[in-house]
């Protein structure tokens, strides 16, 4: 759909051919004993249901054949993709209307599914200013000149309450194994995932064949390359940034499938000393080798500087900034170049999930 068909002054109702949700993956802990009801309390006999992925999906009446899957980055949760901080449709509503099924998951002990098997401390240390400034809105209390995300003291403030924790440590290998079983559930799809995420992304993209294509929007750590082939590591003002070795097979199944990654503005090219903003100089250029080595083995991957193409002031979040439909007309070209928005579904998925 081009950005025409959409309608951001009066978008109108939406229809709906099917929406739910439900949790893939995970794992779960028994006490040894038997369940005695006179004394609930007691562990014995009892279970924990855990470390699972929590997904909420709808999908249009006339879908196109491949859905999106939005993914969400660090201390936020799928909320992130609805409406925006200042009360905007997000990439959820802006992509229904262009026909895509989405799926929103949160990934394993993150917002809906916090349930978590090992306990870690929730931090209730004053650190949003920091993050309002590596997350490139401005430098605090300033918001960037031109800057696209919304300059609203309200909007500020829905931002932050939008911000989550963790309720137990990152593993790898459980937030891994807890999107690849929702990609099972959910069957052929195009991952769109953000910052944080794009490290165990990839690693669930070569799991999980399901995973039809990746659009990444500044993936920030966790790059993957080739056993030997592994750039070094570089400093930055918030510590090194280094590359992540896997077997060459492993990393060539990454090369079946088209990749872009978008990046947005006031990203420093010489060291910063402001830190938050240091971090994104090697974070971009680690992303540049990365696509670089995808294509030195064959594959199809994009990176793209945003204001190179005369999109400017994109913050971190340029999902949920004033110029998203212009983002989101970024990805509606690319799924429409990689011929990724062919054919329709149906609009009653399985509630037992894969068929396969």
């Amino acid at each position: 759909m081009s950005a025409s068909e959409d309608t951001p002054t009066s978008p109108g109702p939406l229809v709906i051919g099917a929406q739910g949700s439900f949790a893939a993956g995970g794992t779960v802990v028994i006490t040894p004993g038997v369940f005695d009801p006179v004394n609930p309390t007691d562990p014995a006999g009892q279970t924990l249901h855990g470390d699972h992925v929590r997904v909420s999906y709808q999908i249009p009446a006339d879908a196109l054949a491949l859905p999106l899957v939005l993914w969400h980055g660090y201390g936020v949760d799928g909320t992130c993709w609805d409406t925006t901080p200042d009360g905007r449709e997000g990439f959820r509503d802006i992509f229904l209307r262009r026909r895509r099924a989405v799926y929103i998951l949160d990934q394993p002990r993150r917002g809906a599914a916090a349930k978590t098997t090992v306990a870690a401390e929730v931090t209730t240390a004053t650190m949003e200013q920091m993050w309002y400034t590596q997350f490139r809105f401005g430098v605090w209390p300033g918001f960037f000149p031109g800057g696209q995300f919304p300059a609203d003291p309200a909007a500020v403030e829905q931002f932050f309450r939008s911000m989550v924790p963790d309720t137990g440590p990152i593993d790898t290998e459980v937030i891994v194994s807890g999107v690849s079983a929702a990609f099972d559930r959910i069957g052929p799809s195009v991952m769109v995932m953000h910052s944080h995420a794009g490290g165990f992304a990839w690693l669930t993209a070569i799991r999980n064949r399901n995973v039809k294509a990746v659009i990444g929007l500044e993936p920030g750590s966790g790059f993957v390359f080739p056993e030997g082939e592994v750039p070094p590591p570089t400093d930055s003002g918030t510590g090194p940034l280094a590359g992540v070795p896997i077997p060459v097979d492993d990393f060539e199944q990454l090369t079946c499938i088209p990749i872009v990654l978008y990046y947005g503005d006031n990203i420093p090219t010489e060291r910063h000393e402001v830190a938050g903003l240091d971090n994104w100089r090697v974070r971009w250029q680690m992303a540049g080798a990365f696509v670089d080595t995808i294509n030195l083995h064959g594959g199809d991957a994009k990176l793209v500087s945003l204001p190179e193409i005369g999109i400017t002031g994109n913050s971190h979040f340029a999902f949920a900034d004033l110029n998203n439909r212009q983002i989101a007309d970024q990805l509606s070209q690319f799924l429409t170049e990689k011929r990724l928005d062919e054919g329709t579904v149906s609009n009653k998925p399985d509630p037992r999930g894969s068929d396969e």
